[in-house]
Protein backbone atom coordinates (compact mmCIF):
# COMPACT_ATOMS: atom_id res chain seq x y z
CA UNK A 1 0.00 0.00 0.00
CA UNK A 2 1.49 3.34 -1.01
CA UNK A 3 2.68 5.64 1.74
CA UNK A 4 1.94 9.38 1.62
CA UNK A 5 4.62 11.27 -0.33
CA UNK A 6 5.10 13.64 2.57
CA UNK A 7 3.57 14.38 5.95
CA UNK A 8 1.60 17.38 4.72
CA UNK A 9 -1.65 15.43 5.02
CA UNK A 10 -1.88 15.55 8.76
CA UNK A 11 -4.67 15.36 11.25
CA UNK A 12 -5.06 19.15 11.46
CA UNK A 13 -5.63 19.50 7.73
CA UNK A 14 -8.13 16.63 7.74
CA UNK A 15 -10.14 18.37 10.45
CA UNK A 16 -9.96 21.52 8.31
CA UNK A 17 -11.43 19.68 5.31
CA UNK A 18 -14.12 18.25 7.58
CA UNK A 19 -15.00 21.69 8.93
CA UNK A 20 -15.09 23.33 5.50
CA UNK A 21 -17.29 20.61 4.02
CA UNK A 22 -19.60 20.60 7.03
CA UNK A 23 -20.14 24.34 6.85
CA UNK A 24 -20.54 24.59 3.06
CA UNK A 25 -24.08 24.97 1.75
CA UNK A 26 -23.14 23.44 -1.58
CA UNK A 27 -20.67 20.75 -0.61
CA UNK A 28 -20.30 19.54 -4.19
CA UNK A 29 -18.24 22.69 -4.85
CA UNK A 30 -15.51 21.39 -2.51
CA UNK A 31 -14.47 18.38 -4.50
CA UNK A 32 -10.78 19.07 -3.91
CA UNK A 33 -11.27 18.89 -0.14
CA UNK A 34 -12.96 15.51 -0.48
CA UNK A 35 -10.18 14.24 -2.76
CA UNK A 36 -7.65 15.24 -0.11
CA UNK A 37 -9.59 13.18 2.41
CA UNK A 38 -9.45 10.24 -0.01
CA UNK A 39 -5.70 10.73 -0.32
CA UNK A 40 -5.39 10.49 3.45
CA UNK A 41 -6.32 6.81 3.12
CA UNK A 42 -2.68 6.38 2.10
CA UNK A 43 -1.32 8.44 4.98
CA UNK A 44 -0.17 7.66 8.51
CA UNK A 45 -2.19 5.47 10.89
CA UNK A 46 -4.13 8.27 12.62
CA UNK A 47 -4.81 9.94 9.29
CA UNK A 48 -6.13 6.68 7.87
CA UNK A 49 -8.42 6.23 10.87
CA UNK A 50 -9.81 9.73 10.50
CA UNK A 51 -10.20 9.23 6.74
CA UNK A 52 -12.26 6.09 7.49
CA UNK A 53 -14.68 8.33 9.40
CA UNK A 54 -14.82 11.20 6.88
CA UNK A 55 -15.02 9.37 3.52
CA UNK A 56 -18.52 7.91 4.12
CA UNK A 57 -19.65 11.12 5.86
CA UNK A 58 -19.46 13.18 2.66
CA UNK A 59 -19.73 10.35 0.14
CA UNK A 60 -23.22 11.21 -1.13
CA UNK A 61 -22.19 14.71 -2.25
CA UNK A 62 -19.68 13.49 -4.83
CA UNK A 63 -21.38 10.86 -7.01
CA UNK A 64 -18.99 11.61 -9.90
CA UNK A 65 -16.10 10.08 -7.92
CA UNK A 66 -18.11 7.52 -5.92
CA UNK A 67 -16.32 4.54 -7.48
CA UNK A 68 -12.92 6.05 -6.67
CA UNK A 69 -14.07 6.74 -3.11
CA UNK A 70 -15.27 3.18 -2.56
CA UNK A 71 -12.12 1.68 -4.00
CA UNK A 72 -9.97 3.86 -1.76
CA UNK A 73 -12.11 2.95 1.24
CA UNK A 74 -11.68 -0.77 0.58
CA UNK A 75 -7.93 -0.34 1.13
CA UNK A 76 -8.80 0.80 4.63
CA UNK A 77 -10.94 -2.32 5.20
CA UNK A 78 -7.83 -4.39 4.42
CA UNK A 79 -5.37 -2.16 6.31
CA UNK A 80 -2.48 -3.68 8.27
CA UNK A 81 -3.63 -1.91 11.43
CA UNK A 82 -6.57 -3.54 13.24
CA UNK A 83 -7.88 -0.19 14.51
CA UNK A 84 -8.05 1.19 10.97
CA UNK A 85 -9.83 -1.91 9.67
CA UNK A 86 -12.41 -1.86 12.45
CA UNK A 87 -13.13 1.85 11.92
CA UNK A 88 -13.51 1.30 8.17
CA UNK A 89 -15.83 -1.68 8.67
CA UNK A 90 -18.03 0.30 11.05
CA UNK A 91 -18.33 3.03 8.42
CA UNK A 92 -19.42 0.78 5.54
CA UNK A 93 -23.18 0.97 6.31
CA UNK A 94 -22.97 4.78 6.12
CA UNK A 95 -22.37 4.56 2.37
CA UNK A 96 -25.90 3.19 2.00
CA UNK A 97 -27.74 5.57 4.28
CA UNK A 98 -28.42 8.13 1.54
CA UNK A 99 -27.22 6.15 -1.47
CA UNK A 100 -29.01 2.79 -1.16
CA UNK A 101 -27.96 1.81 -4.68
CA UNK A 102 -24.62 0.79 -3.17
CA UNK A 103 -26.13 -1.50 -0.54
CA UNK A 104 -25.77 -4.74 -2.47
CA UNK A 105 -22.07 -4.07 -3.11
CA UNK A 106 -21.42 -3.16 0.52
CA UNK A 107 -23.14 -6.34 1.76
CA UNK A 108 -21.00 -8.31 -0.70
CA UNK A 109 -17.85 -6.69 0.74
CA UNK A 110 -18.93 -7.37 4.33
CA UNK A 111 -19.73 -10.99 3.50
CA UNK A 112 -16.17 -11.47 2.31
CA UNK A 113 -14.86 -9.82 5.48
CA UNK A 114 -16.64 -12.44 7.65
CA UNK A 115 -13.57 -14.65 7.27
CA UNK A 116 -11.52 -12.40 9.54
CA UNK A 117 -9.97 -14.11 12.53
CA UNK A 118 -9.96 -11.09 14.89
CA UNK A 119 -12.93 -11.13 17.28
CA UNK A 120 -13.35 -7.35 17.44
CA UNK A 121 -13.17 -7.13 13.67
CA UNK A 122 -15.67 -9.96 13.16
CA UNK A 123 -18.00 -8.31 15.66
CA UNK A 124 -17.82 -5.09 13.64
CA UNK A 125 -18.64 -7.00 10.45
CA UNK A 126 -21.64 -8.69 12.11
CA UNK A 127 -22.98 -5.38 13.41
CA UNK A 128 -22.50 -3.69 10.04
CA UNK A 129 -24.35 -6.47 8.25
CA UNK A 130 -27.20 -6.39 10.76
CA UNK A 131 -27.45 -2.61 10.28
CA UNK A 132 -27.86 -3.09 6.53
CA UNK A 133 -30.31 -5.96 6.98
CA UNK A 134 -32.49 -3.70 9.08
CA UNK A 135 -32.20 -0.92 6.49
CA UNK A 136 -33.15 -3.11 3.51
CA UNK A 137 -33.76 -6.75 4.32
CA UNK A 138 -34.69 -7.83 0.81
CA UNK A 139 -31.60 -6.43 -0.94
CA UNK A 140 -29.26 -7.51 1.86
CA UNK A 141 -30.52 -11.10 1.88
CA UNK A 142 -30.27 -11.30 -1.90
CA UNK A 143 -26.64 -10.15 -1.75
CA UNK A 144 -25.79 -12.58 1.07
CA UNK A 145 -27.29 -15.58 -0.70
CA UNK A 146 -25.08 -14.95 -3.73
CA UNK A 147 -22.29 -16.41 -1.59
CA UNK A 148 -24.29 -19.59 -0.94
CA UNK A 149 -24.82 -20.66 -4.55
CA UNK A 150 -22.83 -22.90 -6.84
CA UNK A 151 -19.07 -22.53 -7.32
CA UNK A 152 -19.77 -22.04 -11.03
CA UNK A 153 -21.20 -18.61 -10.19
CA UNK A 154 -17.97 -17.43 -8.55
CA UNK A 155 -15.96 -17.08 -11.75
CA UNK A 156 -12.19 -16.98 -11.30
CA UNK A 157 -12.32 -16.82 -7.51
CA UNK A 158 -10.18 -19.45 -5.77
CA UNK A 159 -12.36 -22.43 -4.68
CA UNK A 160 -10.81 -22.50 -1.20
CA UNK A 161 -11.47 -18.77 -0.74
CA UNK A 162 -15.05 -19.10 -1.94
CA UNK A 163 -15.68 -22.10 0.32
CA UNK A 164 -14.36 -20.22 3.32
CA UNK A 165 -16.55 -17.19 2.64
CA UNK A 166 -19.54 -19.43 1.91
CA UNK A 167 -19.14 -21.25 5.21
CA UNK A 168 -18.98 -17.97 7.15
CA UNK A 169 -22.00 -16.53 5.33
CA UNK A 170 -24.04 -19.66 6.09
CA UNK A 171 -23.01 -19.39 9.73
CA UNK A 172 -24.06 -15.74 9.82
CA UNK A 173 -27.43 -16.53 8.23
CA UNK A 174 -28.05 -19.35 10.70
CA UNK A 175 -26.90 -17.56 13.85
CA UNK A 176 -27.85 -13.94 13.16
CA UNK A 177 -30.58 -13.82 10.51
CA UNK A 178 -32.80 -16.85 11.20
CA UNK A 179 -33.33 -16.08 14.91
CA UNK A 180 -34.50 -12.55 14.02
CA UNK A 181 -36.94 -13.56 11.29
CA UNK A 182 -39.90 -12.02 13.14
CA UNK A 183 -38.14 -8.64 13.19
CA UNK A 184 -36.54 -8.73 9.74
CA UNK A 185 -39.15 -10.40 7.56
CA UNK A 186 -41.68 -7.60 7.25
CA UNK A 187 -44.14 -7.44 5.63
CA UNK A 188 -44.26 -11.04 6.73
CA UNK A 189 -45.90 -12.83 3.81
CA UNK A 190 -43.95 -10.91 1.16
CA UNK A 191 -40.55 -11.30 2.85
CA UNK A 192 -41.10 -14.94 3.80
CA UNK A 193 -41.83 -15.68 0.16
CA UNK A 194 -38.67 -13.80 -0.85
CA UNK A 195 -36.40 -15.78 1.47
CA UNK A 196 -38.10 -19.03 0.47
CA UNK A 197 -37.27 -18.25 -3.16
CA UNK A 198 -33.66 -17.44 -2.22
CA UNK A 199 -33.32 -20.76 -0.40
CA UNK A 200 -34.87 -22.69 -3.29
CA UNK A 201 -32.51 -21.06 -5.77
CA UNK A 202 -29.43 -22.08 -3.79
CA UNK A 203 -30.06 -25.73 -2.93
CA UNK A 204 -28.13 -27.24 -5.82
CA UNK A 205 -24.88 -27.20 -3.88
CA UNK A 206 -25.53 -27.99 -0.22
CA UNK A 207 -24.41 -30.63 2.26
CA UNK A 208 -26.80 -32.74 4.35
CA UNK A 209 -26.37 -30.49 7.37
CA UNK A 210 -26.91 -27.34 5.35
CA UNK A 211 -30.04 -28.69 3.70
CA UNK A 212 -31.49 -29.74 7.06
CA UNK A 213 -30.72 -26.26 8.41
CA UNK A 214 -32.67 -24.67 5.55
CA UNK A 215 -35.59 -27.09 5.84
CA UNK A 216 -35.83 -26.53 9.60
CA UNK A 217 -35.84 -22.78 9.01
CA UNK A 218 -38.51 -22.99 6.30
CA UNK A 219 -40.68 -25.09 8.62
CA UNK A 220 -40.41 -22.31 11.21
CA UNK A 221 -41.96 -19.75 8.83
CA UNK A 222 -45.68 -19.06 8.95
CA UNK A 223 -45.84 -20.07 5.27
CA UNK A 224 -45.04 -23.65 6.25
CA UNK A 225 -46.06 -23.64 9.91
CA UNK A 226 -48.76 -25.71 11.59
CA UNK A 227 -51.51 -23.53 10.14
CA UNK A 228 -50.06 -23.57 6.63
CA UNK A 229 -52.26 -24.38 3.66
CA UNK A 230 -52.03 -27.81 2.04
CA UNK A 231 -50.50 -26.13 -1.00
CA UNK A 232 -47.64 -24.68 1.03
CA UNK A 233 -46.98 -27.96 2.86
CA UNK A 234 -46.81 -29.70 -0.51
CA UNK A 235 -44.39 -27.01 -1.73
CA UNK A 236 -42.03 -27.88 1.11
CA UNK A 237 -42.24 -31.56 0.20
CA UNK A 238 -41.39 -30.67 -3.38
CA UNK A 239 -38.29 -28.81 -2.15
CA UNK A 240 -37.23 -31.99 -0.35
CA UNK A 241 -38.06 -34.11 -3.40
CA UNK A 242 -35.81 -31.91 -5.52
CA UNK A 243 -32.92 -32.49 -3.13
CA UNK A 244 -33.57 -36.26 -3.13
CA UNK A 245 -32.84 -36.27 -6.87
CA UNK A 246 -35.85 -38.41 -7.75
CA UNK A 247 -35.34 -37.87 -11.47
CA UNK A 248 -32.02 -39.70 -11.42
CA UNK A 249 -31.59 -43.40 -12.17
CA UNK A 250 -30.84 -45.15 -8.89
CA UNK A 251 -27.30 -46.51 -8.73
CA UNK A 252 -26.56 -48.93 -5.88
CA UNK A 253 -22.89 -47.95 -5.98
CA UNK A 254 -23.71 -44.27 -5.44
CA UNK A 255 -23.52 -43.99 -1.65
CA UNK A 256 -24.16 -40.24 -1.83
CA UNK A 257 -27.52 -40.77 -3.55
CA UNK A 258 -28.58 -43.53 -1.14
CA UNK A 259 -27.81 -41.30 1.85
CA UNK A 260 -29.52 -38.35 0.21
CA UNK A 261 -32.67 -40.33 -0.60
CA UNK A 262 -33.05 -41.80 2.89
CA UNK A 263 -32.33 -38.49 4.64
CA UNK A 264 -34.79 -36.58 2.46
CA UNK A 265 -37.54 -39.16 2.84
CA UNK A 266 -37.09 -39.00 6.60
CA UNK A 267 -37.35 -35.18 6.49
CA UNK A 268 -40.56 -35.44 4.49
CA UNK A 269 -42.29 -37.91 6.83
CA UNK A 270 -43.68 -35.28 9.25
CA UNK A 271 -45.10 -33.41 6.26
CA UNK A 272 -46.93 -36.52 5.07
CA UNK A 273 -48.63 -36.51 8.47
CA UNK A 274 -49.94 -33.05 7.57
CA UNK A 275 -51.47 -34.26 4.33
CA UNK A 276 -48.69 -33.76 1.78
CA UNK A 277 -48.38 -36.36 -0.96
CA UNK A 278 -45.81 -39.12 -0.62
CA UNK A 279 -46.43 -40.34 -4.18
CA UNK A 280 -43.08 -39.38 -5.70
CA UNK A 281 -41.10 -41.06 -2.96
CA UNK A 282 -43.32 -44.16 -3.07
CA UNK A 283 -43.03 -44.35 -6.85
CA UNK A 284 -39.26 -44.02 -6.70
CA UNK A 285 -39.03 -46.77 -4.08
CA UNK A 286 -41.27 -49.02 -6.15
CA UNK A 287 -39.71 -48.47 -9.58
CA UNK A 288 -36.08 -47.70 -8.82
CA UNK A 289 -35.09 -49.31 -5.53
CA UNK A 290 -37.15 -52.46 -4.88
CA UNK A 291 -36.19 -54.15 -8.19
CA UNK A 292 -32.53 -53.99 -7.16
CA UNK A 293 -33.07 -54.32 -3.41
CA UNK A 294 -30.93 -57.43 -3.09
CA UNK A 295 -28.01 -55.51 -4.64
CA UNK A 296 -28.08 -52.74 -2.06
CA UNK A 297 -25.19 -52.50 0.40
CA UNK A 298 -26.36 -54.33 3.52
CA UNK A 299 -25.78 -51.31 5.74
CA UNK A 300 -28.51 -49.38 3.87
CA UNK A 301 -31.11 -52.15 3.66
CA UNK A 302 -32.51 -51.69 7.15
CA UNK A 303 -32.51 -47.91 6.82
CA UNK A 304 -34.69 -48.17 3.74
CA UNK A 305 -37.02 -50.77 5.28
CA UNK A 306 -37.58 -48.70 8.40
CA UNK A 307 -38.21 -45.57 6.38
CA UNK A 308 -40.60 -47.53 4.16
CA UNK A 309 -42.52 -48.76 7.21
CA UNK A 310 -42.94 -45.23 8.56
CA UNK A 311 -43.86 -43.89 5.13
CA UNK A 312 -46.55 -46.54 4.52
CA UNK A 313 -48.81 -44.93 7.09
CA UNK A 314 -49.31 -41.90 4.81
CA UNK A 315 -49.53 -43.51 1.37
CA UNK A 316 -52.62 -42.91 -0.75
CA UNK A 317 -54.77 -45.85 -1.90
CA UNK A 318 -53.39 -45.45 -5.42
CA UNK A 319 -49.78 -45.50 -4.21
CA UNK A 320 -50.57 -48.42 -1.93
CA UNK A 321 -51.94 -50.49 -4.79
CA UNK A 322 -48.85 -49.74 -6.82
CA UNK A 323 -46.37 -50.55 -4.07
CA UNK A 324 -48.07 -53.52 -2.39
CA UNK A 325 -46.68 -56.12 -4.86
CA UNK A 326 -43.17 -54.93 -4.05
CA UNK A 327 -43.78 -55.35 -0.32
CA UNK A 328 -45.16 -58.87 -0.81
CA UNK A 329 -42.14 -59.67 -2.96
CA UNK A 330 -39.81 -58.53 -0.20
CA UNK A 331 -41.83 -60.36 2.46
CA UNK A 332 -41.45 -63.61 0.57
CA UNK A 333 -37.73 -62.94 0.29
CA UNK A 334 -37.26 -62.48 4.03
CA UNK A 335 -40.05 -64.69 5.47
CA UNK A 336 -38.15 -67.99 5.55
CA UNK A 337 -40.01 -71.26 4.82
CA UNK A 338 -37.90 -73.50 7.04
CA UNK A 339 -37.20 -73.06 10.73
CA UNK A 340 -33.53 -73.87 10.29
CA UNK A 341 -33.00 -70.81 8.12
CA UNK A 342 -31.77 -67.50 9.55
CA UNK A 343 -34.30 -64.70 9.80
CA UNK A 344 -33.86 -61.00 10.42
CA UNK A 345 -36.71 -60.12 12.76
CA UNK A 346 -36.38 -56.37 12.27
CA UNK A 347 -36.75 -56.75 8.51
CA UNK A 348 -39.93 -58.77 9.04
CA UNK A 349 -41.34 -56.21 11.47
CA UNK A 350 -40.77 -53.41 8.96
CA UNK A 351 -42.31 -55.29 6.06
CA UNK A 352 -45.35 -56.59 7.96
CA UNK A 353 -46.06 -53.06 9.18
CA UNK A 354 -45.81 -51.69 5.63
CA UNK A 355 -47.92 -54.60 4.30
CA UNK A 356 -50.74 -53.91 6.77
CA UNK A 357 -50.89 -50.19 6.04
CA UNK A 358 -50.72 -50.56 2.28
CA UNK A 359 -53.25 -53.41 2.33
CA UNK A 360 -55.62 -51.49 4.59
CA UNK A 361 -55.98 -48.84 1.86
CA UNK A 362 -56.38 -51.30 -1.01
CA UNK A 363 -57.50 -54.59 0.59
CA UNK A 364 -58.66 -56.45 -2.52
CA UNK A 365 -55.18 -56.10 -4.07
CA UNK A 366 -54.10 -58.82 -1.65
CA UNK A 367 -56.46 -61.35 -3.27
CA UNK A 368 -54.13 -62.07 -6.18
CA UNK A 369 -50.97 -61.47 -4.17
CA UNK A 370 -51.73 -63.55 -1.08
CA UNK A 371 -54.79 -65.61 -2.03
CA UNK A 372 -57.26 -63.76 0.19
CA UNK A 373 -61.01 -63.54 -0.52
CA UNK A 374 -61.80 -59.90 0.20
CA UNK A 375 -65.01 -58.67 -1.42
CA UNK A 376 -65.39 -55.02 -2.42
CA UNK A 377 -67.69 -55.53 -5.40
CA UNK A 378 -65.04 -54.32 -7.83
CA UNK A 379 -63.67 -56.29 -10.83
CA UNK A 380 -60.24 -56.01 -9.19
CA UNK A 381 -61.47 -58.48 -6.53
CA UNK A 382 -60.74 -61.28 -9.05
CA UNK A 383 -62.82 -63.68 -6.97
CA UNK A 384 -63.34 -66.05 -9.88
CA UNK A 385 -59.62 -66.85 -10.11
CA UNK A 386 -57.76 -69.50 -8.14
CA UNK A 387 -55.05 -68.09 -5.91
CA UNK A 388 -55.02 -70.91 -3.39
CA UNK A 389 -51.31 -71.61 -3.93
CA UNK A 390 -50.47 -68.03 -3.03
CA UNK A 391 -52.54 -68.33 0.16
CA UNK A 392 -50.91 -71.62 1.12
CA UNK A 393 -47.40 -70.29 0.54
CA UNK A 394 -48.05 -67.02 2.36
CA UNK A 395 -49.68 -68.55 5.45
CA UNK A 396 -47.05 -71.30 5.71
CA UNK A 397 -44.35 -68.64 5.77
CA UNK A 398 -46.35 -66.76 8.41
CA UNK A 399 -46.53 -69.90 10.57
CA UNK A 400 -42.79 -70.41 10.27
CA UNK A 401 -41.89 -66.88 11.29
CA UNK A 402 -44.38 -67.05 14.19
CA UNK A 403 -42.67 -70.23 15.48
CA UNK A 404 -39.24 -68.65 15.11
CA UNK A 405 -40.46 -65.49 16.82
CA UNK A 406 -41.86 -67.37 19.81
CA UNK A 407 -38.58 -69.23 20.12
CA UNK A 408 -36.69 -65.94 20.04
CA UNK A 409 -38.94 -64.50 22.74
CA UNK A 410 -37.97 -67.39 25.01
CA UNK A 411 -34.28 -66.76 24.37
CA UNK A 412 -34.63 -63.04 24.99
CA UNK A 413 -36.66 -63.57 28.17
CA UNK A 414 -34.12 -66.07 29.50
CA UNK A 415 -31.35 -63.66 28.61
CA UNK A 416 -33.05 -60.87 30.56
CA UNK A 417 -33.31 -63.15 33.60
CA UNK A 418 -29.59 -63.82 33.34
CA UNK A 419 -28.92 -60.10 32.99
CA UNK A 420 -30.90 -59.39 36.17
CA UNK A 421 -28.74 -61.89 38.02
CA UNK A 422 -25.60 -60.42 36.49
CA UNK A 423 -26.69 -56.94 37.57
CA UNK A 424 -26.87 -58.04 41.19
CA UNK A 425 -23.40 -59.53 40.93
CA UNK A 426 -21.87 -56.56 39.08
CA UNK A 427 -19.26 -54.69 41.10
CA UNK A 428 -18.25 -51.77 38.89
CA UNK A 429 -20.28 -49.01 37.23
CA UNK A 430 -18.83 -50.07 33.89
CA UNK A 431 -20.20 -53.59 34.33
CA UNK A 432 -23.60 -52.23 35.34
CA UNK A 433 -23.74 -49.87 32.35
CA UNK A 434 -22.87 -52.74 30.01
CA UNK A 435 -25.64 -54.89 31.46
CA UNK A 436 -28.13 -52.02 31.22
CA UNK A 437 -27.25 -51.68 27.54
CA UNK A 438 -27.82 -55.42 27.04
CA UNK A 439 -31.21 -55.21 28.76
CA UNK A 440 -32.27 -52.24 26.66
CA UNK A 441 -31.29 -54.12 23.51
CA UNK A 442 -33.17 -57.23 24.63
CA UNK A 443 -36.22 -55.09 25.44
CA UNK A 444 -36.17 -53.67 21.92
CA UNK A 445 -35.88 -57.21 20.56
CA UNK A 446 -38.91 -58.31 22.55
CA UNK A 447 -40.90 -55.35 21.20
CA UNK A 448 -40.00 -56.38 17.67
CA UNK A 449 -41.04 -59.99 18.32
CA UNK A 450 -44.33 -59.01 19.93
CA UNK A 451 -45.09 -56.71 17.01
CA UNK A 452 -44.42 -59.52 14.54
CA UNK A 453 -46.84 -61.85 16.34
CA UNK A 454 -49.50 -59.13 16.62
CA UNK A 455 -49.27 -58.37 12.89
CA UNK A 456 -48.95 -61.96 11.66
CA UNK A 457 -51.88 -63.44 13.61
CA UNK A 458 -54.76 -61.74 11.69
CA UNK A 459 -53.20 -62.63 8.32
CA UNK A 460 -54.14 -66.32 8.57
CA UNK A 461 -57.78 -65.51 7.88
CA UNK A 462 -59.16 -65.82 4.34
CA UNK A 463 -60.58 -62.33 4.75
CA UNK A 464 -58.28 -60.58 7.24
CA UNK A 465 -58.69 -57.17 8.81
CA UNK A 466 -55.60 -55.14 8.09
CA UNK A 467 -54.14 -52.76 10.62
CA UNK A 468 -54.51 -49.22 9.35
CA UNK A 469 -54.10 -47.20 12.53
CA UNK A 470 -51.17 -46.56 14.82
CA UNK A 471 -51.83 -49.16 17.48
CA UNK A 472 -48.60 -50.97 16.58
CA UNK A 473 -45.66 -49.08 18.02
CA UNK A 474 -42.61 -49.87 15.93
CA UNK A 475 -39.86 -51.28 18.12
CA UNK A 476 -37.34 -48.54 17.37
CA UNK A 477 -39.73 -45.73 18.25
CA UNK A 478 -40.47 -44.42 21.72
CA UNK A 479 -43.97 -44.28 23.08
CA UNK A 480 -45.70 -40.92 23.03
CA UNK A 481 -46.41 -41.02 26.77
CA UNK A 482 -45.15 -43.33 29.51
CA UNK A 483 -48.73 -44.08 30.59
CA UNK A 484 -49.82 -45.33 27.17
CA UNK A 485 -50.15 -49.10 26.73
CA UNK A 486 -47.22 -50.75 24.90
CA UNK A 487 -49.28 -51.29 21.75
CA UNK A 488 -50.26 -47.62 21.38
CA UNK A 489 -48.07 -45.16 19.55
CA UNK A 490 -48.10 -42.03 17.52
CA UNK A 491 -46.44 -41.54 14.18
CA UNK A 492 -43.37 -39.42 13.81
CA UNK A 493 -41.88 -40.04 17.29
CA UNK A 494 -38.14 -40.03 17.72
CA UNK A 495 -36.12 -43.21 17.69
CA UNK A 496 -34.75 -44.96 20.75
CA UNK A 497 -31.12 -44.05 21.06
CA UNK A 498 -30.31 -45.48 24.47
CA UNK A 499 -28.75 -48.72 23.27
CA UNK A 500 -26.02 -49.63 20.88
CA UNK A 501 -26.45 -51.11 17.43
CA UNK A 502 -27.84 -54.62 17.51
CA UNK A 503 -29.13 -56.71 20.40
CA UNK A 504 -26.19 -57.50 22.64
CA UNK A 505 -27.09 -60.75 24.33
CA UNK A 506 -23.77 -61.65 25.91
CA UNK A 507 -25.50 -62.88 29.07
CA UNK A 508 -28.22 -64.90 27.36
CA UNK A 509 -26.50 -68.23 27.59
CA UNK A 510 -27.23 -69.32 31.11
CA UNK A 511 -24.14 -69.44 33.28
CA UNK A 512 -21.85 -68.16 30.51
CA UNK A 513 -19.98 -64.90 29.99
CA UNK A 514 -19.64 -63.88 26.35
CA UNK A 515 -22.41 -65.54 24.37
CA UNK A 516 -20.18 -66.51 21.47
CA UNK A 517 -21.75 -67.74 18.25
CA UNK A 518 -25.30 -67.71 19.59
CA UNK A 519 -25.00 -64.02 20.42
CA UNK A 520 -23.72 -63.22 16.95
CA UNK A 521 -26.86 -64.78 15.49
CA UNK A 522 -29.07 -62.82 17.89
CA UNK A 523 -27.28 -59.59 17.02
CA UNK A 524 -27.85 -60.24 13.33
CA UNK A 525 -31.49 -61.15 13.94
CA UNK A 526 -32.17 -57.70 15.36
CA UNK A 527 -29.68 -55.74 13.29
CA UNK A 528 -29.73 -52.04 14.05
CA UNK A 529 -32.79 -52.28 16.25
CA UNK A 530 -31.74 -50.43 19.37
CA UNK A 531 -30.11 -47.53 17.55
CA UNK A 532 -33.13 -46.94 15.36
CA UNK A 533 -31.57 -48.88 12.52
CA UNK A 534 -29.46 -46.02 11.32
CA UNK A 535 -26.28 -47.05 13.05
CA UNK A 536 -25.48 -43.54 14.27
CA UNK A 537 -23.82 -42.57 11.00
CA UNK A 538 -23.24 -38.94 10.24
CA UNK A 539 -25.04 -38.30 7.01
CA UNK A 540 -22.82 -35.74 5.38
CA UNK A 541 -23.58 -36.45 1.70
CA UNK A 542 -20.06 -36.99 0.44
CA UNK A 543 -20.18 -34.30 -2.21
CA UNK A 544 -22.35 -31.29 -2.92
CA UNK A 545 -23.96 -30.50 -6.22
CA UNK A 546 -26.47 -33.34 -6.64
CA UNK A 547 -29.61 -31.51 -5.53
CA UNK A 548 -31.63 -29.31 -7.85
CA UNK A 549 -32.16 -25.61 -7.26
CA UNK A 550 -35.84 -24.83 -7.75
CA UNK A 551 -36.17 -21.51 -9.45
Amino acid sequence: MAKATDDSIDIGKLYGYDHRLSEAKDKSQHKEDYECILAAANGLVKARQLAAMLIPKFFKYFPQISEQALDQYLYLCEDDELGVRVQAIRGLPLFCKDTPEHLSKIVDILAQLLVTGEIVERDAVNKALMSLLRQDTRTSLTALFKHVGSTEERGAEEPSTWENVREKVLGFIKEKVFPLKAELLKPQEEMERHIVNLVKQNLQDVTAGEFKMFVDFLKSLSLFGQNASAEHVQELVEIIEGQADLDAIFDVSDVDHIERFISCLRMALPLFVRGASSSKFINYLSKQIVPIFDKLPEKWTLDLLKTLAECSLYATPQDSRQFLPSVVQLLKKYMVRRKIEEMNFTYIECLLYAFHHFAHKTPNATNSLCGYKIVTGQPSDRLGEDFSEQFKDFTERLSTIEDLTRSMIKKLTQGMDDQNKAMKAAKTEEEKDDIKTQKQSATSGLKSCNNILAMAQPLHSKSPSFIGDQKINLSWKELAKPSVLPTAAAAGQKRTAAAVNGVNTSSMKKGRGAGGFQNQLLNKAFEGLSSGGRGGRNRGWQGRGRGRGLR
